[in-house]
């Protein structure tokens, strides 16, 4: 049986730019998308200051972020599968 539909390869998208801004983590992708997260969804960037989670850096051709000050690194594929530590706590208004 012939295919017409072409196989595609699936490829984990990776970081291009990330930042911190108001304790959430954005990271935006190769394939578009700009995904963000609570910091205070992982024990050690919980724990960071303002000014530490601003000191991100990507690794690892865009499949992780670091934190050399904190020695915290976190992959991106994880990041968007949403693979945190510690549950969602929603803030009362």
């Amino acid at each position: 049986m012939n295919s017409t539909a072409a196989d595609k390869e699936t490829v984990e998208p990776a970081a291009i730019r990330a930042w911190a801004e108001n304790r959430t983590i954005f990271v935006e992708l190769t394939d578009g998308r700009i995904v963000g997260f609570p910091a205070d969804r992982f024990r050690i960037l919980s724990k960071a200051s303002d000014e530490q989670l601003k000191e991100v850096s990507i690794r690892l051709n865009g499949f992780a972020l670091r934190w050399e000050a904190l020695d915290e690194d976190i992959t991106v594929p994880g990041i968007v599968a949403g693979n945190f530590q510690l549950p969602y706590l929603r803030k009362a208004s």
